[in-house]
């Protein structure tokens, strides 16, 4: 394995931290790490934020310092900051971005397939292997059951998390579309709300609940009138996704410049 050296955005936060610990353990350099200007942790020892041993390599306010030096840039942030970053990480020679960060409207959607056009970019609603089995198995069954199923999609997500319905049940609400040959602004519902709420058939639902500490429940039903077949994941462990991540900053510093997500990484 090609030892690698990562850049990871708002490091200091409880994904940022986990980011740093997994590719410390997978044997890469920490290069830099940013956070918001104004933050207690600004100077601070990435390895000893993450719960390690010092490594030498400390916060930055914002991400120009902190990118330079790096083949991949990590960044589950929030959209204006995962966009600035994009935009300047070819002046800084980053060769490859990994994109957590969820809640981007169409359009910043439509800049991150332009940023794709210089640097390879993997961009995914979740990056654990069983959400992205779960992706296929989704797609998969919306193929082979007809429109009279009613498909649902639930998902459970700590009190803190501020977009919703998350990635990662968009993610599957988009493969579940395309198992039916239509993109989910075709088939998406909206909220559940008022005296007139009933459900539209053929249509894709999604349910929103926060609570706690949980770190995400996801479940996708499809439902007859004669019986209902759930698909579901729970992540126990946040470092679940951390290390998919890391998986797929080494995939990616070995691509051409692009759009990606995990299904090529993991060839699903």
């Amino acid at each position: 394995m090609t030892r690698l050296n990562m850049a990871v955005a708002g490091c200091a936060g409880r994904m940022g931290r986990q980011l740093v610990k997994a590719a410390h353990e997978a044997g890469h350099a920490l290069s830099g790490g940013s956070e918001a200007p104004g933050s207690e942790n600004l100077g601070k020892d990435l390895g000893s934020l993450a719960g390690l041993e010092p490594i030498g390599t400390v916060a930055h306010a914002g991400m120009t310092e902190a990118g330079k030096g790096a083949d991949v840039w990590i960044d589950f942030t929030i959209p204006s900051a995962t966009l600035l970053s994009l935009s300047m990480l070819p002046s800084l020679g980053v060769k490859a971005a990994i994109v957590g960060t969820t809640g981007f409207s169409e359009a910043e959607e439509t800049q991150i397939k332009l940023a794709s056009e210089r640097i390879a970019i993997v961009k995914a609603g979740n990056y654990s292997l069983g959400v992205n089995l779960l992706e296929a198995l989704v797609r998969q069954a919306a193929s082979r059951l007809g429109e009279e199923w009613d498909i649902e999609v639930l998902e459970t997500h700590h009190n803190r998390k501020i977009d919703a319905p998350s990635g990662t049940a968009l993610m599957l609400g988009e493969a579940a579309a395309e198992g039916r040959g239509k993109p989910l602004s075709a088939l998406r519902m909206g909220p559940y709300d008022g005296p007139d709420a009933k459900r539209d058939p053929g249509k894709i639902g999604f349910s929103v609940r926060r609570t706690g500490g949980v770190i995400g429940d996801h479940e996708v039903t499809f439902g007859s009138d004669l019986e209902i077949v759930s698909l579901s994941h729970t992540a126990l462990d946040r470092a679940v996704f951390a290390h998919g991540a890391i998986k797929a900053a080494e995939w990616a510093a070995t691509q051409q410049p692009g759009l990606y997500d995990m299904s090529d990484v993991l060839g699903v």
